[in-house]
């Protein structure tokens, strides 16, 4: 098995690219009646105000949906592993004034069908915050239905751009496709000539990248050969890679599994280009063995080889309970409870059966204050009004 070697942090220039609004002191909400606008600190809530729904909490819940069980379920069991380990750190230090978190994920098989079943149980659990779902898809239906109760919702790894735009109480931990697109086109235009891409045409999260890739590198005027395949044709990708052979470098906006099978095409194929993808390529490294001679590099915020104090203290933590070591989406997992956790401290939350609308409003003003980050696993946070999350990226090599 390939192990994760070395990382580099960006040039900045490529940082730049974040298409991120500033995040300032104001937060814009759309009212109901569609007109007007209004500031954080215009934001009226209640935290005395308990919820009217019948469950009587004795701990502050926080619910989710995600694959646990079918062909995604790596991404979800990882989120959940994340999550949970957040929520007994949080808990072995005393809660939050005295007062433990629960959480509860429920297994939506990475349909939206199945996301808003999931979310009907929580609500009626008494599910106060969320982290929303765990792919774009559900996470889309997930927040939706979490817009209908106010309840706030932090995706640690839904990256498409209509899961935040779901509602004004959505927000995520990770990157977004269009930057995770724009970011890549950047950097393989500037080093490569021949270049090539393979992408996921049935997947919300490969397609938005592609999209915001392609259309990037038309802005560019810089040319390069396409190939795609979807569901139902993921597991042979000898057509894709023979098209592709001559090619320096090869774009991979997908996730690691395929990824891998594409690394062991290109030795059948005599292929020796650079493998470049986002964050889905964090596990490719379990996917591959030492035939695969191919370069092969990742953007994404978390490095489990990183040295930093919070980072390693995480990853024994993880290790020691799970037995292996955590991938980014626990990563993400793990700091969607945390950032959570502080914001509700900052809020000085004291009302254990909170109304969840109400802790909703609370917490969306909180997330786009000026005064509120959150330096996690995954890097220093701040949120801007549509939801989106602002983080330094990195390039993880696989050698």
């Amino acid at each position: 098995m390939k192990k994760f070697t070395k990382v580099m942090a960006l040039l900045l220039s490529l940082s730049m690219v974040l298409c991120f609004a500033a995040c300032g002191g104001t937060t814009e909400e759309t009212t109901a009646s569609g007109g007007e606008e209004t500031t954080a600190a215009d934001v009226a809530y209640d935290l005395t105000k308990e919820g009217d729904y019948t469950a009587d909490n004795t701990e502050y819940l926080i619910g989710a949906t995600g694959p646990l069980t079918g062909d995604a379920a790596s991404y979800g069991i990882s989120v959940q592993q994340g999550a949970q380990l957040a929520v007994e750190e949080i808990n072995a230090a005393g809660g939050l004034n005295g007062v433990n978190f629960k959480l509860d994920i429920k297994d939506d098989k990475a349909t939206a069908a199945d996301a808003s079943t999931g979310y009907d149980a929580l609500y009626e659990a008494g599910m106060q915050a969320s982290l929303g779902s765990v792919t774009s898809g559900s996470a889309e239906s997930f927040a939706t239905r979490a817009a209908e109760d106010g309840v706030f919702s932090l995706t640690p790894s839904a990256s498409a751009d209509n899961v935040i735009n779901a509602s004004n109480n959505s927000f995520r931990v990770c990157f977004g496709d269009p930057d995770n697109g724009i970011m890549s086109a950047e950097k393989l235009a500037k080093e490569y000539k021949n270049i090539g891409a393979i992408y996921d045409s049935s997947d919300p999260y490969s397609s938005g990248i592609y999209d915001a890739f392609k259309a990037k590198m038309a802005e560019l005027n810089v040319t390069y050969i396409e190939q795609s395949f979807d569901a139902e044709n993921n597991r042979d990708f000898s057509t894709q890679v023979e098209a592709l052979k001559d090619c320096d470098v090869i774009f991979l906006p997908i996730y690691y599994t395929e990824a891998g099978l594409i690394a062991k095409a290109c030795v059948a194929k005599g292929c020796d280009a650079f493998l470049f993808g986002c964050d889905g390529l964090d596990g490719v490294a379990a996917q591959i063995d030492d035939t695969v001679t191919n370069k092969i590099s990742y953007l994404t915020p978390f490095d489990v080889n990183s040295e930093e104090a919070k980072v390693s203290a995480f990853v024994t933590a993880y290790e020691t309970k799970y037995g292996a070591k955590p991938d980014q989406f626990a990563a993400d997992g793990y700091d969607a409870v945390y950032a959570i956790f502080e914001a509700m401290k900052k809020l000085e939350v004291n009302n254990v059966k909170v109304d969840p609308a109400e802790l909703g409003k609370a917490l969306t003003a909180t997330f786009t204050s000026a005064d509120f980050s959150y330096a996690g696993v995954t890097g220093g946070m701040v949120w801007d009004a549509s939801g989106a999350c602002e983080k330094e990226p990195i390039i993880v090599e696989v050698n």
